[in-house]
């Protein structure tokens, strides 16, 4: 941005003023331009370098020989050197020579047999993303799960998808296929802060989180297909007194 300033511009903007009074002002319009510079800046810096990411779970594939279960079918797609390096939905940092995918609903951490139909090749992958956001794909694999069911040249491959380790029997999420939003209130160590919060709120329910060290409480309203509608109702919420932020329901 060029900051130079119009000489004769401000010989009529300042006519008629004191020498202190003109010297006043210009001081003032370089303390406002300084200040922009550093917004403008502080703009430009990326959120995902400043963020520690999380660090990747030591999970074992299971023998290649367990048969699974089958889950669903559809197209593949992958991603690579674009999105190297930066923070998965999860929280890790993407590495594309992992055996790594993203799926829109699955479990962090589930375990998918992949197997491209056309040629019968298959790998194992983590889900540790969210995707694919193009339409038609029920997968993204990572650069090193693509390499090993011969998947790079064409892009895409129709895929059986088969379920390694847990299972949906008790899924929140109804189609694999369609992500579930909710707008989460509060979360709270306390159980009884919990559901005093949610007392408050008709509508809304506390949901148990177990995590690695401790258990929280988690005050949830709603389930939406749409996220628009997620939005809306949070906004309503807020304007009632109550904030929160729409997220994705997990399995």
């Amino acid at each position: 941005m060029d900051f130079m300033l119009d000489v004769k511009y401000i010989g009529q903007k300042f006519s008629g003023y004191s020498l202190q009074r003109v010297a006043q002002k210009l001081s003032y319009l370089f303390i406002i331009l300084a200040a922009s510079m550093v917004i403008s800046s502080c703009g430009t810096l990326s959120r995902t370098k400043d963020t520690e990411p999380e660090k990747t779970p030591e999970i074992d594939f299971p023998d290649a020989g367990i048969p699974g279960k089958k889950i669903e079918e559809g197209m593949a797609s992958w991603y690579g050197p674009k999105f190297q390096g930066r923070l998965t939905a999860n929280g890790e940092q993407y590495d594309m020579d992992q055996l790594t995918a993203a799926h829109r609903t699955l479990p962090f951490n589930s375990i998918v047999r992949v197997q491209n139909l056309a040629n019968g090749e298959s790998v194992m992958v983590r889900i540790n993303d969210r995707g694919p956001f193009a339409k038609n794909r029920i997968i993204d694999l990572s650069r090193k799960a693509a390499r090993q069911i011969g998947m790079i040249g064409p892009g895409t491959a129709k895929v059986a998808l088969i379920l390694m380790n847990g299972s949906l029997e008790h899924s929140s999420v109804a189609d694999l296929k369609t992500p579930t939003y909710t707008v989460q209130l509060g979360s709270f160590r306390d159980e009884s802060k919990a559901f005093e919060l949610s007392r408050k709120i008709r509508g809304s329910r506390v949901k148990a989180i177990n995590h690695s060290k401790d258990t929280v409480h988690r005050v949830y309203y709603g389930t939406f297909i749409e996220k628009a509608k997620a939005r809306q109702k949070k906004q309503e919420l807020r304007e009632r007194g109550f904030n929160g932020y729409v997220k994705q329901i997990q399995n």
